[in-house]
């Protein structure tokens, strides 16, 4: 079986990654509603709701970039 080209690996994971990104942003906008008005958390809170979404998706980035 041949291997995927990188072309289509990235658009394969372009695909994904885009409508994962928006749905996380809706998300997290959804999730700080609930977050306490205080300015340690929701420093606390937009921190790692701005960092967290790469963990995940460092693996499709990965898979992305990987020589056929």
């Amino acid at each position: 079986m041949d291997a995927m080209s990188p072309r289509i690996k990235k658009l394969i994971g372009t695909a994904v990654l885009l409508p994962v990104i928006v749905i996380y942003a809706l998300g997290a906008m959804l999730l700080a509603d609930f977050v306490p008005t205080f300015w340690v958390f929701q420093l606390v809170y937009f921190l790692v709701a701005g960092v967290a979404w790469a963990f995940p998706l460092k693996y499709l980035m990965k898979w992305m970039n990987a020589p056929s």
